[in-house]
């Protein structure tokens, strides 16, 4: 409901520049990636309800937090913070979803979420469309802020009747854990395929707005439709484009929506009307839908059964791209704004060099 139109309000309204904005945008996702290893560490040796409780009361305190934000620095403490709770949640609600999901199934569990992610995008996106035109700024927070907090409530009273199944003592000392970690090849390579893609996804939220705002006629307005066709094609295409992948190999399908990725981008270079635009969302939501669920799905498959909350808590380090995308986007924007696109296609290309590398030699059950 608020984020996407963070780069906006701080452009518009309190006149930030652009490396300033990119860094208000991206420091979530920095806090994320450090943050992530440790929550999903703590998430395996305290148990998964405790952390997603945790995280969620401390949502809400943030998001009111923006609510009342009146500088550029605040916005960044606050997203700061909303990225270190990001980070926590992640990992311990993916962990519950597995422990309760037959193992032939997880990889369509990974399709749902995600489908369920960008369905709330496009409805929290329209409604603080509507909100934001009818009231300040602010309110769109304190509604948010206040969804959290009676979620955190309703969790703390319908988790107490679930019991954790994964509930192993974590004895093994952090540091040889990470060690542990960082030898895991195909984890290091998919983590350095997923930086990557943050990085390039984070253009059409941090860059895109502000280059769409400069030099189109109702760039605003523009932004507004591609985002919410980005997240309405995942919606309508997830469920039934991931069913169909089960058929095909997992090294295919990430190869396939790698090369849709770059497609989108090189659509958006050449791109000088709104058409153009909506083709190159379409496609590159394409690729979104092949690519972002599966990473998931394969470190779920890899990571040993009393550790998958570390794993896939290290996958956060994938965020370092969500932080680097919008910082390095704004200083592309002021130096090498023509170019920003094929940049993001190249990025691209080498995505796939690391798909296939990681997955040489491996085979992982369809479905």
């Amino acid at each position: 409901m608020t984020i996407p139109f963070l780069a906006l309000y701080l452009q518009n309204d309190l006149h930030a520049s652009p490396i300033m904005i990119g860094l208000a945008v991206g420091i979530s996702q920095l806090t994320a990636t450090f943050g992530g290893f440790f929550g999903g560490f703590f998430t395996d040796r305290f148990g998964r309800k405790k952390i997603i409780i945790i995280s969620m009361f401390c949502w809400s305190i943030v998001f009111y937090g923006f609510a009342f934000a009146n500088s550029v620095w605040i916005f960044v403490l606050c997203n700061a913070l909303n990225g270190i709770c990001r980070a926590f949640f992640e990992p311990a609600s993916q962990a519950l979803m597995i422990d309760y999901t037959d193992e032939d199934r997880r990889r369509r569990l990974f399709s749902i979420r995600y489908t369920a992610i960008n369905l709330s995008a496009v409805i929290g996106l329209l409604l603080g469309i509507v909100i934001s035109k009818a009231s300040s700024i602010s309110f769109p927070f304190l509604i948010t802020a206040t969804m959290y907090l009676l979620y955190a409530i309703f969790l703390v009273i319908t988790l107490r009747r679930i019991e954790e199944q994964n509930t192993v003592n974590v004895t093994q000392d952090i540091g040889d854990l990470m060690r542990v970690l960082l030898q895991d090849s195909t984890l290091m390579l998919l983590i350095i395929a997923s930086v990557i893609c943050n990085f390039v996804y984070m253009q059409t939220e941090a860059t895109m707005p502000q280059l769409l705002n400069l030099t189109m006629a109702d760039g605003v307005a523009l932004y507004s439709v591609l985002i919410v066709i980005n997240a309405a094609t995942i919606v309508i295409l997830q469920l039934p484009l991931g069913i169909l992948s089960e058929k095909v190999a997992i090294k295919t399908s990430l190869i396939f929506g790698g090369g849709l990725l770059a497609l989108g981008m090189l659509i958006f270079h050449f791109a000088d009307n709104w058409t153009l635009f909506i083709v190159g969302m379409v496609v590159f939501s394409l690729g979104e839908i092949f690519v972002f669920p599966m990473t998931s799905a394969i470190v779920e498959m890899i990571a040993p059964a009393h550790q998958k909350a570390t794993y896939l808590g290290f996958m956060q380090f994938q965020n370092l791209g969500g932080f680097l995308g919008p910082v390095l986007g704004g200083w592309l924007i002021i130096h090498f704004a023509p170019q920003l696109y094929l940049v993001m296609v190249s990025l691209c290309l080498v995505v796939i060099i690391c798909y296939i590398a990681a997955l040489r030699g491996k085979s992982f059950r369809m479905s």
